[in-house]
């Protein structure tokens, strides 16, 4: 049994083990392929019968190219880099790794809100540069300090990170609001379900934890920031396309956006010309929120015990069959 990982690094630079890969096959590992459609990619799956991949797209055309391949692993929560309509048509499962990141990403939901809230990170800087051994008072401060307490929060998108996300909201005395596309089983007393535009009216913060969709590409833009209070606070963990980077720029600078923390953009990684890049109040971390290593290590266990399960014929975690 051939196994070949496309792009291994960001999910192990090294300091994990593929003993348990090892055991299942002959294992061939590259740090990186391609991130765009490219012949190499076909070339090295080559023979292969499991194809492990994270970023590295794997189209109809790669499939054709490489009849060996009975399954596809993808190495994180989406699939999107994967045709998976080929591949069922080819028989070919593809699975994912669900979950592992849940509780990560709500950690930093909230580590992102809590910065925009205090600045913590610019005040020990002007202490560490002498303002506060220079300071006539006891304390000084350059930006003016939010209170989460009975403030609105909104989600948009409400699975499993949505969720732990407002779990942890309530614990700072806020009203949590979340819209999603199907009625979830949460009680009510950690949020209010209602609808988006409900959502987008009502919220002083608003988060976006949902999947990227034709409903939700774009649903930050001009026409749904003016729909929403000014001086508002956005902060997107989920997927760079669902905002219109142009229009949250324009609405940063004119302050009806009072802040934004983005860890995901259009275009990854970033591009020079990104608007984001230029604009005020805006916080950029390089698609970090997921990141752990046991998160990473549950990615990795997770990956084999997919293929384990497909070896011996059941089905774990699949998405296209």
């Amino acid at each position: 049994m051939k196994i070949v990982f496309l792009d291994s690094h960001v999910a192990n630079p090294g300091d994990l083990s593929w003993d348990r890969l090892e055991a299942i096959g002959e294992l061939t590992v590259y740090e990186r392929t391609s991130t765009t459609e490219s012949p190499l990619i076909a070339e090295r799956i080559g023979n292969a019968e499991i194809v492990i991949t994270n970023k590295t797209p794997i189209s109809r055309d790669t499939l054709d190219k490489c009849p060996s391949v009975r399954i596809i692993a993808v190495i994180a929560t989406g699939y999107n880099v994967v045709d998976v309509n080929a591949a069922a048509d080819k028989g070919i499962p593809v699975v994912n790794v669900p979950g592992y990141a849940t509780s990560n990403v709500a950690q930093f939901n909230i580590a992102l809100l809590l910065e925009i809230c205090s600045h913590i990170g610019e005040h020990s800087r002007g202490v560490y540069e002498g303002r506060w051994a220079s300071c006539p008072d006891f304390c000084y401060w350059d930006y003016p300090a939010i209170s989460l307490q009975g403030k609105t929060a909104g989600i948009i998108g409400l699975g499993s990170i949505g969720q732990a996300t407002a779990r942890l909201l309530k614990a700072f005395g806020m009203d949590v609001l979340g819209s999603s596309r199907h009625q979830k089983d949460i009680p009510e007393d950690i949020v209010t379900q209602c609808s988006t535009e409900r959502v987008l009216q009502e919220s002083d913060i608003i988060y976006l934890c949902c999947p990227m969709t034709s409903e939700t590409e774009g649903i930050i833009c001009t026409e749904n920031i003016y729909r929403m209070k000014d001086g508002v606070i956005i902060i997107n963990t989920a997927r760079g396309q669902l905002v219109n980077e142009n229009d949250l720029k324009d609405a940063l600078v004119s302050g009806k956006v009072r802040a934004a923390a983005v860890d995901v953009v259009s275009a990854e990684p970033i591009r020079e010309d990104n608007p984001l890049l230029s604009a005020p109040n805006c916080i950029i971390t390089p698609h970090i929120a997921w990141l752990s290593d046991d998160a990473r290590q549950l990615m990795l266990d997770t990956t084999c015990s997919n293929i384990e399960a497909y070896l011996s014929g059941r089905k774990q975690n699949v998405v296209n069959m």
